[in-house]
């Protein structure tokens, strides 16, 4: 059965950081691993960084956890 992962980290945004949405519902902007771990913690997701890296509960759009800022044009 296939099923969207619950946590949606977006694409960079053009001011900076990537929107972090769980079960529909917008927590906030990261501009980091450690802000993606913080908005989830609000929301009793208690994960690690290297959780947040590696778990399949997270959908990284537009790129991995390592990107963080649009590449200059």
């Amino acid at each position: 059965m296939d099923q969207h992962p619950p946590v949606i980290v977006y694409p960079t945004s053009e001011t900076g950081g990537r929107r972090v949405r769980v079960d529909g519902a917008i927590l906030g902007l990261a501009h980091s691993v450690a802000d993606v771990v913080d908005l989830l913690a609000g929301v009793g997701l208690e994960l690690s960084p290297d959780d947040v890296v590696t778990s399949r509960l997270i959908e990284w759009r537009g790129g991995g956890p390592g990107v963080w800022a649009e590449s200059p044009s």
